[in-house]
């Protein structure tokens, strides 16, 4: 890290004392410090070390902000716990706030007034991306979303072969030559979004959903261009970037023509788009938003599309991504989509919305510099896999899907991992 100049303090202090919304004062001043949260935290249950407890987190912020905009501060900052804002300090907030701590939301729902750690965190990552230190492999994430369009760097050739590859699976599957996965098709209803881990790495995702809406004989397209659902900007604090991300699926969504923009399975990728860049864009958005998780399950209740869950053969349970049950409010249409897709489901424990964290969110999984990390606190999530005896995992966020690929690996559980769109793609009755 280099060495903290004035000019980077006074960007990261006009963050908090030039902020006209009352809600980051009332939540830097609520904290009572009771230590409730630590017990809601995988990093804290983890490591046992009360740096990770959420409410020190909470505090690193506080501190700042109480010794730069608060009259005790200024005069007698040892009064009132207030820290100078050094390279120490800039040090540790990197450490706490990117690298131990998903921003799942668990602890909000364990505190007991209910601060909300989350939104303080991110303030934290937006001072430390005003300075300029963002960890590197996040921001070169970032970077690849600016300059080429998805978070990846894929080319737009390599995209296009790789759906080409997946209509000709798609046709094969479905027995009908006229099946495809229409790209940049103007005019019509639905525009699809992905992660661009699965044209890298999970492609036969697509192919599932793929098989979803021609059961359903919807109007549909993707976009060669545009087709990212995440938005790392969220993650890295740069407002700035995450706003340009969210700005170019709005126009991708204008400049085809189409009624709805449908979020894939992308927890943190939905609450971006769906939530969140209406606050970076200052503009409600003209077209309808869903998520293809709800969008099956109006296809299942409305019988465009019909199951038989006999044709999937296993034990599942479900991982719930933070962004879409937690804080996205999907723990019904989840249930009632899987419900109807497998024979026989096995709750973790606990479950819903208060199930942990995989341990790859908020960036983490971006974050090479803080891979041993991550892995250990993902052993939360492999002991209550483990303590289910199910043979699939089902969890509609490919971030998550990445991460509990990798816990399956470390942890040696031997189970499948599957997005929702697969469970559902192999219970579908065609014709």
């Amino acid at each position: 890290m280099g060495k903290l100049s004035p000019d980077l303090s006074e960007k990261a202090i006009d963050i908090l004392s030039k902020n006209t919304d009352s809600k980051l004062i009332t939540h830097l001043n609520a904290c009572v410090h009771c230590g409730l949260c630590g017990t809601s935290c995988l990093f804290y249950k983890k490591m046992q070390d009360p740096k990770f407890i959420p409410g020190k987190k909470v505090d690193l912020v506080a501190s700042i902000y109480r010794r730069y905009c608060t009259f005790t501060g200024k005069v007698a900052p040892h009064l009132s716990h207030a820290r100078e804002l050094t390279d120490e300090l800039v040090e540790e907030m990197v450490d706490s706030l990117y690298g131990a701590c998903s921003m799942c939301g668990r602890c909000v729902k364990h505190c007991s007034i209910g601060v909300d750690i989350p939104f303080v965190v991110r303030t934290g990552r937006r001072m430390l991306a005003a300075m300029g230190y963002v960890p590197a492999t996040l921001q070169s994430t970032v970077d690849a979303a600016i300059n080429t369009g998805n978070n990846m760097g894929i080319a737009e050739d390599e995209f296009v072969d790789t759906i080409q590859w997946m209509e000709e699976d798609l046709q094969d599957e479905v027995g009908d030559e006229k099946a495809c996965i229409p790209l940049n098709q103007e005019g019509r209803d639905m525009l699809y979004t992905v992660n661009p881990r699965e044209p890298k790495f999970f492609p036969l995702s697509i192919a599932a959903a793929a098989k979803i809406f021609y059961a359903a004989g919807e109007s549909w397209t993707l976009s060669s261009k545009m087709y990212d659902v995440t938005n790392y900007g969220y993650f890295s604090g740069n407002d700035a970037e995450a706003t340009a991300i969210a700005q170019r699926m709005f126009d991708e969504v204008h400049k085809l023509g189409c009624k709805t923009l449908v979020l894939g399975e992308c927890g943190h990728g939905s609450r971006a788009l769906r939530w969140e860049s209406p606050n970076y864009l200052k503009e409600k958005p003209d077209f309808e938003m869903i998520t293809i998780v709800e969008l099956i399950e109006q296809y299942i209740k409305s019988g465009r599309i019909k199951l038989d869950k006999t044709l999937n053969k296993k034990k599942y349970t479900i991982h719930d991504p933070c962004n879409l049950v937690r804080n996205g409010g999907l723990y019904n249409s989840l249930r009632f989509v899987v419900k109807e897709a497998v024979p026989e489901l096995i709750e973790m424990d606990p479950y819903g919305s208060d199930n942990f964290c995989c341990g790859g969110g908020g960036g983490l999984l971006a974050m090479s510099e803080f891979n041993e990390r991550r892995l250990k606190v993902g052993e939360i999530k492999a002991e209550q896999i483990r303590a289910t005896g199910a043979d699939v995992v089902i969890s509609p966020c490919h971030n998550c899907v990445d991460q509990l690929t990798q816990i399956n690996h470390t942890y040696k559980l031997g189970v499948e991992i599957k997005s929702v769109a697969e469970i559902v793609a192999d219970a579908l009755v065609i014709g």
